[in-house]
């Protein structure tokens, strides 16, 4: 990248509004992840924090930017809003509630009138998850038996519930806007600004380990080149593709020829990107969130017990949604049918491969290898962190979910600051380099 190519984002007018927007929208969130709720005692949220660091409150205060951790207004961070959306895909693509069912076939109406009922659902979830939160501040054990709270009356639980629950719609409404008026998808902006935020203090306690010797340098630079190497994997593992060819036939339309050239279908690996990683994450977080309400009850702790971090139940379930994930986005995305019919359409066929019915079936075949590869590839990077935190003590959740997120994201983002840089014309961020699988070919 060359820093006359990082100019030209600014010389279109309506780019430069766009980003400019989202560097806004970003720092308001930030400064919502900052507020505390009233009545807290930070110093024993930070105990607690410190002591559950490799567990599912820290896991869960990376997803969070930070607000998890001071519960703050935006505590919930997005994971209530995610969840909705997820039960929503999932009602469409059954035959549960014919009129959301419905709805998924009428268009852009339809398509607003779901997104109405996401936001609704999105407010229940939230008003549950800031219930079982609050009350479960008093059964936290906290190092040295300091109160998270200080009066746990009603006002103070009133006043919580309706903070983070208000806060999870802002962070909603704030995403939905990143979204249209600005660049990439708000929501997994929002995630990634809240992991990238953690990073230097995540930095910062690893050169403390470092100089206490407590962590060896080689250790720390074996960390460091590992974590390079996971970085490098992914931008391959998210710009693969499986191209599968199609040739066009020559046809006479009027007195001019159309047809007789040799193209590509290209199929990503991973077309998920970051979206079934998420989704994983949110789903995990659901037993959580039940658990809150009554902590020390014994099916709660045996709950716990099963989905900690460490625990291979944890690690084959964790690995297990996000396949389904990758599959259940792909059937939603991409349709066999469809593009089969209109390569045939438009006399286009796969060599070897006859048009139609058969053509469909093998465009799902080979989606379906694929993306069992790829979401293969995908969970194991995801349980990373927790064999990097038990083999060399890594003192941070920085790894591989993290890794998949941050890096999805930014090339997402990337490959939609390029589009509308070339179509306007300007030469873009990069040139003979290849992002999120296109060639952008730009010269003078």
């Amino acid at each position: 990248m060359q820093t006359e190519n990082i100019g030209n984002l600014f010389k279109s007018k309506d780019l430069s509004k766009k980003i400019i927007f989202v560097l806004l929208a970003i720092a308001a969130y930030r400064l919502g992840a900052a507020i505390p709720i009233p009545g807290v005692n930070p110093q024993a949220l930070k105990s607690l924090f410190e002591a559950n660091k490799g567990g599912i409150l820290g896991f869960l205060d990376i997803f969070s930017g930070g607000a998890l951790g001071r519960l703050s207004i935006f505590s919930l961070g997005v994971m209530p809003y995610i969840n909705a959306s997820i039960i929503m895909s999932l009602v469409q693509g059954s035959h549960i509630f014919p009129y959301i069912e419905r709805l998924s076939k009428e268009g852009e109406t339809g398509r607003r009138k779901i997104t109405q009922i996401t936001r609704i659902f999105t407010l229940l979830l939230a008003t549950i998850q800031s219930i079982g939160l609050t009350l479960a501040l008093n059964h936290m054990p906290v190092p040295g038996g300091m109160p998270i709270v200080y009066n746990p009356d009603f006002t103070f639980y009133l006043t919580a519930v309706l903070s983070m629950t208000t806060g999870t719609v802002l962070i909603m409404w704030i995403g939905e806007q990143i979204t249209e008026r600005g660049i990439g998808n708000g929501i997994s902006i929002i995630i990634f600004t809240g992991i990238v935020d953690r990073l230097p203090k995540a930095i910062m306690d690893m050169l403390k380990l470092v100089q206490l010797e407590e962590i060896s340098i080689l250790s720390a630079l074996f960390i460091l080149a590992l974590i390079v190497l996971i970085m490098a994997f992914v931008v391959w593992l998210e710009t693969a593709q499986r191209k599968i060819p199609v040739q066009y036939a020559q046809r006479m339309v009027g007195r001019k020829m159309y047809g007789g050239v040799s193209t590509f279908l290209p199929l990503k690996v991973d077309q998920s990107g970051v979206i079934a990683v998420i989704f994983a994450v949110s789903f995990m977080t659901l037993p959580y969130t039940i658990t809150t309400f009554n902590p020390n009850s014994p099916i709660a702790q045996k709950i716990m017990g099963y989905l900690n971090h460490s625990s291979l139940t944890y690690q084959l379930l964790y690995m297990a949604l996000i396949i389904f994930f990758c599959y259940f986005y792909n059937s939603v995305a991409i349709n066999p049918k469809d593009l089969a019919e209109n390569m045939k359409k438009w006399g286009g066929f796969v060599p070897g491969i006859r048009p139609g019915e058969a053509t469909a079936k093998y465009i799902e075949d080979v989606l379906n290898k694929i993306t069992l590869g790829g979401a293969l590839a995908v969970s194991m990077i995801a349980i990373l962190p927790d064999y990097l935190r038990a083999k060399f003590s890594v003192p941070f959740h920085f790894g591989g979910t993290s890794l998949l997120i941050v890096v999805g994201v930014a090339l997402d983002t990337i490959a939609q600051l390029e589009a509308h840089l070339l179509m306007r014309n300007y030469e873009g961020l990069y040139k003979n380099k290849k992002i999120q699988g296109r060639w952008f070919n730009v010269g003078k």
